[in-house]
C-alpha cells in the first residue's frame, strides 16, 4: 500500500517520543507535527533529522484503513491501546 498524500494521520493522531526538529520533546497524540506543510506533507521527508519512528512507518490497510478518517480512527485507537496514560 502507498501512503495517501495529504492524509497525515500518523503525523497528528499518534504520540512521538523522539525529538523532532522544532519539537525537541516529541509530540503528544492529537498534536499536529510542526514539520507538516499546509497541504499535510512532511517538510523533512528524506532528511537525516527525520525521526526513525517516522521513516519506519509503513502504510498498510491495518494502520491506514481505506480513507483518511479511517486512518485517524485506527491510529487513535492504537494510541489508546498502547498508552496507558492516554
Amino acid at each position: 500500500m502507498e501512503c495517501r498524500t495529504g492524509c497525515a494521520a500518523c503525523c497528528i493522531a499518534i504520540s512521538i517520543s523522539s525529538p523532532i526538529p522544532g519539537m525537541e520533546g516529541g509530540k503528544a497524540a492529537g498534536v499536529r507535527c510542526v514539520q507538516l506543510t499546509a497541504d499535510n506533507r512532511c517538510s523533512i521527508f528524506g532528511h537525516p533529522d527525520r525521526p526513525a519512528v517516522c521513516s519506519g512507518l509503513q502504510a498498510s490497510v491495518d494502520m491506514c484503513g481505506r480513507t483518511d478518517q479511517e486512518a485517524f480512527d485506527i491510529l487513535h485507537w492504537m494510541e489508546a491501546e498502547t498508552n496507558p496514560g492516554f
